[in-house]
């Protein structure tokens, strides 16, 4: 599949792995995704990013990252579901750090199990996009996977990024329409 990458969609992957080590994650995660591809310069994901306001907001992503991770890897879907129920994650989360520090539920930080290998692997979530985003290159004829069809992958999967996305203003079909147009949605409409 590697070599359907374009160099943008390598150097994101690559990319990935670099932000996941510098994180000290044990493993490359969708996030790290993401931030890799706002890293990228030229392209249709990163003129998307752009255009719909993501690079400047890199700040915001971090943070709603970063919460994310507090509530133990939740989605804002999962916490209201919750909340539906009477559980409040957040005064969960407060006991939680008030008994074990902050950010006691904080995913991504666990047993080094790569380090004999010198290679994180990839999480479950991260592996799923990459194999969408073939999905997304196929649905549309293309002969090649770059980092518009991972950009795609990404907000289509559901989860914490997308959530973020979404709260950032770039679901999936705001995503498809600044990379492909408003008539992504019309030719969508009639292949329906």
């Amino acid at each position: 599949m590697f070599e359907r990458f374009t160099r943008d969609a390598r150097a994101t992957v690559k990319g990935a792995v670099v932000r996941a080590e510098s994180a000290g994650a044990d493993a490359v995660t969708e996030e790290h995704l993401l931030l890799a591809l706002l890293d990228q310069e030229g392209g249709r994901a990163s003129f998307a990013l752009a255009a719909l306001g993501l690079r400047d907001r890199r700040a915001s992503l971090d943070a709603a990252f970063t919460e994310a991770r507090r509530r133990g890897g939740l989605t804002r879907a999962d916490t209201d579901a919750l909340a539906g129920l009477g559980i409040d994650v957040g005064a969960i989360v407060s006991r939680v750090e008030g008994a074990h520090g902050e950010g006691a539920l904080a995913t991504g930080r666990g047993g080094r199990r790569w380090w004999w290998s010198g290679h994180r692997p990839f999480t479950p979530g991260a592996k799923a996009v990459l194999e969408n985003a073939l999905r997304v290159a196929l649905g549309r004829g293309d002969r090649f996977i770059g980092g518009e069809h991972l950009l795609l992958a990404l907000a289509a999967k559901p989860g914490v990024v997308a959530d973020v996305l979404t709260e950032h203003g770039a679901t999936y079909g705001a995503v498809r329409r600044a990379m492909y147009g408003p008539e992504a949605d019309e030719g969508r409409a009639q292949a329906g």
